[in-house]
């Protein structure tokens, strides 16, 4: 295979193959990795489904000559809505059927790859695919294409792979039973696919010759050197791939490119600097009314400002835009003056960015954490699912915030255990300042571009010398 090597010229540049998985989680962090490349001359082909594709922002101008974005059309599966391709748009009791599409993308994949790899010019140096695209892996493996594999933080690694007793000392003899059956779900089949998500793991990972991770040693010096170790096989750092200058340019059909005139920014331009919580749990995390309901009432009984972006629970007979009708009866009248509730789309990179933001309440989803501490926020944190927790654990051991108080079998929360964490991250001085200390350390990490940056470029060096490696065996 031609990687473009030579003693007396530049290196040409590579030709990647970026897959992620279906959520918006992964598709934009590894947009933002396709442009990264794109910025330094690499040509990259993003590949995923066409409503997926339409729905990402547009791309840089810097980077939109080299990222070519390739559809595949998601299998029809029955009793899968049309046009659900994304796992935002797909209810839980359909997620099934959703991996039964999904994995019926091997074959167009394979098609595509076929096709690249029969003109040399085209043919791919490397593909980079996420964890459960083992069919991915397998193409790539009849192709002769070496194959990198996305992995989740070294902390997630660790909280799965090791026992607790090996990274998070003492504690471990104490923990929590919700907190010890968190792995469960990775190793349920999932119905109709007939395959878990750690069978789906270990085939990717045996087909691929490296690990590629959104991490890097400063990020978590406690964990990072575990995970080469625990994998059996060489782990690359990404860095943290922080959202850019631009990283709030606006999404499709909104109607500014920053989110400087949305009515959450016009609403926090009349609030004191440093005393709003911004509230925000992500796209996907599914709260159950009951649970929306106690963090409303927790937020009303902390008494601090707030700046709620709610999205409609799960099972609630309500639409995503009136998501809202969920809250507890008068709770927008009795807290009106407080706080603002709203739903759809928000600008989170400007609200955050935001002087009057002084915390963030998270589901301490990858994103979510690198964007709060991008601004230096201390955390109010409340994970729900897959790895929330152990990336919540991680954060709350820097003490860069407060997890709130969770029922030690069964991992419910109440509305006293929130308005507690709020206050201590928002209201107690001595908590406080701790908290925003820590948060600002992490900061240096998350907004040192010289050291993001330098990882995208060592990331690519080590690239080379493996498919150089490979194209000498």
């Amino acid at each position: 295979m031609d990687a473009g090597f030579s003693s007396s010229s530049p290196p040409a540049p590579l030709r990647i193959v970026i897959v992620p998985w279906l959520a918006f989680g992964h598709l934009l962090p590894y947009l933002e990795l396709a442009e990264r490349l794109a910025s330094r001359g690499h040509c990259v082909s993003y590949v995923s489904t066409p409503r997926n594709l339409a729905r990402l922002p547009p791309l840089r101008p810097a980077a939109a000559l080299r990222v070519d974005l390739v559809p595949l059309p998601l299998p029809r599966v029955d009793g899968l809505p049309d046009g659900a391709e994304s796992t935002n748009d797909v209810p839980d009791e359909m997620r099934e059927l959703h991996w039964k599409a999904f994995d019926g993308l091997a074959a167009p994949f394979a098609e595509f790859l076929a096709a690249a790899c029969a003109d040399e010019d085209r043919r791919p140096h490397w593909i980079i695919a996420d964890s459960f695209h083992h069919w991915v892996a397998a193409a790539a493996v009849e192709y002769k294409v070496p194959c990198a594999m996305f992995l989740p933080t070294a902390a997630v690694i660790a909280a799965v792979q090791s026992p607790p007793s090996d990274h998070e000392g003492a504690r471990a003899v104490t923990r929590p039973r919700y907190e010890k059956e968190e792995a469960k779900p990775l190793y349920d089949d999932q119905g109709v696919s007939g395959m878990s998500l750690v069978q789906r793991w270990s085939l990717t990972k045996e087909r691929c010759t490296v690990g590629a991770i959104r991490s890097c040693v400063e990020w978590e010096p406690e964990s990072f050197h575990l995970v080469s170790t625990l994998l059996g096989m060489p782990v690359l750092p990404l860095g943290l791939l922080p959202p850019s200058d631009d990283g709030g340019r606006r999404r499709p059909g909104t109607s500014t490119a920053n989110g400087s005139e949305h009515a959450t920014v016009r609403w926090l331009a009349t609030q004191p600097p440093g005393s709003v919580v911004y509230v925000a749990l992500g796209s996907e995390v599914p709260l159950r009314v009951e649970q929306v309901h106690e963090l409303a009432l927790g937020l009303e009984l902390a008494g601090t400002r707030f700046l709620w972006a709610l999205r409609k629970p799960s099972g609630a007979a309500v639409l995503e835009d009136d998501a809202a009708a969920s809250l507890p009866l008068g709770f927008q009248e009795r807290t009106h003056g407080q706080g603002m509730v709203t739903t759809g789309w928000v600008p989170q990179m400007s609200i955050l960015a935001h002087a009057a933001v002084g915390g963030f309440l998270t589901h301490c989803g990858r994103n979510s954490l690198i964007e709060g501490l991008l601004f230096g926020h201390p955390l109010v944190m409340l994970p729900i699912i897959g790895d929330q927790g152990p990336n919540a654990r991680q954060m709350e051991r820097k003490k860069v915030g407060l997890q709130v108080a969770r029922d030690e079998n069964d991992g419910s929360f109440n509305r006293n255990g929130v308005a507690s964490a709020v206050r201590a991250v928002m209201v107690d001085g001595e908590a406080r300042s701790g908290f925003v200390a820590n948060a600002l350390k992490m900061r240096q990490v998350v907004a040192n571009k010289e050291l993001q940056e330098g990882y995208v470029d060592q990331f690519v060096h080590q690239l080379r010398s493996y498919a150089h490696a490979d194209a000498n065996c």
